[in-house]
């Protein structure tokens, strides 16, 4: 998610403040009496940062246990049954995934391009999406044009605590996570109520996502908060962490001009859904991301280190040489990374460029130059 101190919308852009009517989280009083400051965020009133900013937050995620509000997120639950046409939309092996587990996944269309990034949970009594919150209408409108019992969760928030003390802080309310992997989900009783989570998250770090009855979502976030281990984290440390972690974001990596293997999403089709897979193909784009998938598609994701202290920043121009020239690709996401201490970005060139080949981004006029190196910037820290 966009990490700017400044009004954005989901796809990272500027919001038009004057025209926009924001929608609050459940938790925004908790958010103010704990200092956030607020922007403008895919139609949502987010909290960007708090007292300590987005530095101190995201240093203090990386070392403990940061807790994001994500309830702005859509999520969405459908029929059990409803699992094979769900795999009809999405190149993923969903047939194939087991109750108790979830996957990451996307919406593809006719060209080959990306209509939103999910995840899909498979639960023993239903099939748990959660989707981006810009494409929430879009995403609803898609699902029920092809499946039949879409239903909207509209009473419950979405937290995520993210760090490598995030295990033992939520063990404290719910000792079972301890037990969970990287990509399990699981149902716990909190105070009466029915908690659905899974081990996951947006980070890089290990963690957690928490769906929770609204009634009860701030005495739960109060509970973990009262963890020395935990601490509110905002939009910018989250974004400056997802980009450090290489993790792409729709609208900037991914949009419907952007094909799965162009983003570095190639990992996500499932191999039974590739040529020569049991059930190959049958998705939107298929013809198109298959034969790039075997193939070459016209663009890669890059990482990128830029030279000095100036950050390459979204939308700026990318060309292979110092001078002259047009330009072979574009920033997709870029800032200053506080771990790697150093200005890191993703830009999305064309794929004959060489791997090798230094990259000037041109800032304010000015060819900077920038090393392609692999993603991620910092390892993960996923509990596997």
């Amino acid at each position: 998610m966009p990490g700017r101190a400044r009004p954005m919308t989901r796809r990272g852009h500027m919001a038009d403040t004057a025209a926009e009517t924001l929608t609050e989280l459940p938790l925004q009083g908790l958010h103010a009496a704990l200092g956030a400051k607020f922007v403008p965020f895919a139609g949502y009133s987010m909290p960007v940062q708090y007292a300590d900013g987005v530095m101190a937050e995201h240093f203090w995620t990386r070392d403990h246990a940061g807790l994001f509000d994500v309830s702005h997120m859509g999520q969405v639950v459908l029929p059990k049954e409803a699992l094979a046409g769900l795999e009809g939309l999405i190149p993923a092996d969903l047939l194939g995934l087991p109750e108790g587990r979830q996957r990451y996944g996307m919406f593809t269309n006719a060209a080959g391009g990306v209509l939103d990034d999910l995840m899909v949970a498979h639960r023993a009594g239903d099939v748990f999406l959660v989707v981006n919150a810009a494409r929430k209408a879009h995403d609803l409108g898609h699902l029920r044009a092809h499946l039949p019992g879409v239903e909207e969760v509209g009473d419950r928030a979405l937290l995520a605590l993210q760090g490598p003390e995030a295990e033992a802080a939520l063990a404290g309310l719910l000792p079972g996570v301890a037990d969970m992997r990287f990509m399990d989900v699981a149902e716990m009783d909190w105070q009466g109520a029915t908690l659905w989570l899974s081990r996951s998250g947006y980070t890089g770090e290990d963690g957690f996502e928490i769906s929770v009855p609204v009634a009860l979502a701030e005495e739960f976030a109060r509970a973990l908060l009262a963890d020395d281990r935990v601490r509110p984290i905002g939009l910018g440390a989250r974004d400056s962490l997802r980009l450090e972690a290489g993790l792409p974001l729709y609208g900037q990596e991914m949009d419907e001009g952007i094909s799965p293997i162009e983003a570095g999403q190639g990992w996500a089709i499932g191999k039974a859904r590739r040529a020569g897979g049991a059930r190959a193909g049958g998705f939107p784009g298929a013809d198109v991301i298959l034969d790039q998938l075997a193939k070459d598609a016209p663009r890669r994701r890059v990482g990128l280190r830029p030279e000095g202290r100036a950050p390459m920043r979204m939308g700026v121009p990318l060309f292979d040489a110092p001078e002259g020239g047009e330009p072979i690709g574009r920033i997709t996401s870029g800032g200053f990374g506080p771990s790697v201490g150093a200005p890191v970005a993703i830009g999305l060139i064309d794929a004959a460029v060489p791997a090798d080949a230094t990259l000037y981004g041109e800032v304010r006029g000015k060819r900077l130059p920038a090393a392609q190196v692999p993603l991620p910037f910092v390892p993960p820290g996923y509990k596997r």
